[in-house]
C-alpha cells in the first residue's frame, strides 16, 4: 500500500509533538511492507534543528512551499491508496481541498491537536489546516484524543469515520540505557512552553525545586521567557535532541508528565512523550485526566496534583518506583508501539473504505 502524508513534521522534534509519533508509526508500517512518503515544508526554524533530511523507512520531500510542488504532489497523491493530511500542516487547508478533490485515494484527516482545533473553531471560525466544513468530506478522521472529541467530531461535524489514533513509542529507539551525568536529575519534565501548562508546570515542578534544594531537577523544553528566574537546583536544556531523549529518561530518577489544558479537559490524551518515558523505564508522575486509566493504572503511574504529592513520591523508596516504571514500561510494549498503531491504522483504513463502498451502493 502506498501512503502519502502532508503533516507538520518528521524531520525535527524541536518545540513540536509530532515528529517522535510520526517516525514510530510510519516505521510500523514500513515493517509491514507498506510504503509512506512525508511532504514537510521546510520553514526555517525547524531547518536549524533538524534531525535529519532523510529516513530509511519514509521517502521524506522538503518543499519550499504548495505552490512550487502541488502539482507533482497532487499527482503522485492521486495514485496512492491513501492520502493523509494532518494538523498543522502549513496551508493544509488548502492542500485538503485540493486532496478531498482527487477520485482514487482513501481520504483521511489526522488531527493530533483535535481539542487545539476545536478551540480555534470556536474562536476564530477556522483554522490554517482545517475548515470546519471539511471534516464531513474525508472518509476517515484520526484524533490524537479520544473520549468526547470523537463524539464531537460525528455529532457536530458530521464526520464519516471517527476513530482515536493515539501517540505511541518506538522501542528500537526508546529503552533503558546508560545513565549519563550531566542528565541526572531526581526529576525531570520535557515539554515546549505553553501558557495553559504553565500553572501545573510552576505548582508540580518549580515549587517541588524550591521545596527540596537537596535534589536536582532537569527541564528540557524550548520558548520559555529568556527573563525567568529559574530555582538553582533547575538545569534548562532548550532541546534535548531525540537521540539523548532515551538518556535523559534513563538519568531521571523519575520524569513529570503535564497536559495542556484544552487536552486535559478532553481527556483521553496521553502524549508521545508519556510512552517513551514509559519505554525507558523512567517512573512517570503526571496530572489527571479523564481515561487516564485506559491507558495506565494506579500501579503503572502516580497522579499528582500538588508539591506535596511529588515531594512525597520523590522521597519514597527508589525500589518500589521502579517496579512501577517496570510495569507501565511492559503496558506499554504490549499495547503502545508503533506496530500497535500500525495495525490499528490499517484496520481504520479497512473499516472506512468498507463504508466508502456501502455508500456507493446505497447511491447506486
Amino acid at each position: 500500500m502506498q501512503i502519502t502524508i502532508f503533516g507538520l513534521t518528521i524531520s525535527s522534534s524541536w518545540g513540536n509533538g509530532h515528529a517522535t509519533p510520526y517516525r514510530a508509526l510510519i516505521r510500523g508500517l514500513h515493517r509491514m511492507g507498506h510504503k509512506v512518503r512525508f511532504y514537510e515544508k521546510d520553514v526555517p526554524y525547524y531547518a536549524r534543528h533538524r534531525d535529519f533530511r532523510e529516513i530509511p523507512y519514509c521517502d521524506l520531500v522538503l518543499y519550499p512551499d504548495w505552490a512550487t510542488i502541488y502539482r507533482d504532489a497532487l499527482a503522485f497523491a492521486a495514485r496512492s491508496d491513501v492520502v493523509i493530511t494532518a494538523s498543522y500542516c502549513p496551508e493544509g487547508a488548502r492542500i485538503s481541498e485540493e486532496v478531498l478533490g482527487l477520485g482514487r485515494p482513501l481520504k483521511v484527516f489526522y488531527d493530533l491537536d483535535t481539542p487545539v482545533t476545536f478551540a480555534k473553531f470556536a474562536s476564530e471560525g477556522e483554522t490554517e489546516y482545517l475548515y470546519p466544513q471539511q471534516i464531513s468530506a474525508f472518509d476517515l478522521v484520526l484524533s490524537f484524543t479520544g473520549g468526547t472529541a470523537l463524539r464531537k467530531l460525528e455529532r457536530d461535524y458530521h464526520a464519516q469515520v471517527a476513530r482515536p489514533l493515539y501517540g505511541c513509542v518506538d522501542p528500537d529507539e526508546y529503552h533503558r540505557v546508560a545513565a549519563v551525568p550531566e542528565l541526572m536529575c531526581d526529576l525531570s519534565y520535557m515539554g515546549t512552553y505553553a501558557a495553559d501548562r504553565q500553572a501545573k508546570l510552576n505548582a508540580l515542578f518549580l515549587e517541588t525545586a524550591r521545596r527540596s534544594q537537596d535534589m536536582q531537577f532537569l527541564l528540557a523544553g524550548t520558548l520559555y521567557p529568556y527573563d525567568w528566574q529559574w530555582p538553582k537546583n533547575v538545569q534548562h536544556l532548550d532541546h534535548v535532541s531525540p537521540l539523548r531523549h532515551a538518556a535523559l529518561y534513563s538519568s531521571s530518577r523519575a520524569t513529570l508528565n503535564i497536559t495542556r489544558k484544552d487536552m486535559a479537559e478532553s481527556g483521553y490524551c496521553p502524549s508521545g512523550r508519556f510512552f517513551e518515558a514509559a519505554a525507558c523505564g523512567c517512573p512517570i508522575l503526571t496530572d489527571a485526566w479523564e481515561g487516564l486509566d485506559t491507558f495506565f493504572s494506579e500501579e503503572e503511574v502516580i497522579c499528582v496534583d500538588s508539591a506535596d504529592v511529588v515531594v512525597r513520591t520523590l522521597r519514597s523508596d527508589r525500589g518500589e518506583l521502579q517496579k512501577l516504571a517496570e510495569r507501565a514500561r511492559q503496558r506499554t510494549l504490549d499495547e503502545h508501539t508503533g506496530d500497535d498503531r500500525a495495525h490499528q491504522l490499517l484496520g481504520y483504513f479497512d473499516e472506512a473504505m468498507s463504508q466508502h463502498r456501502r455508500a456507493q451502493s446505497e447511491v447506486a
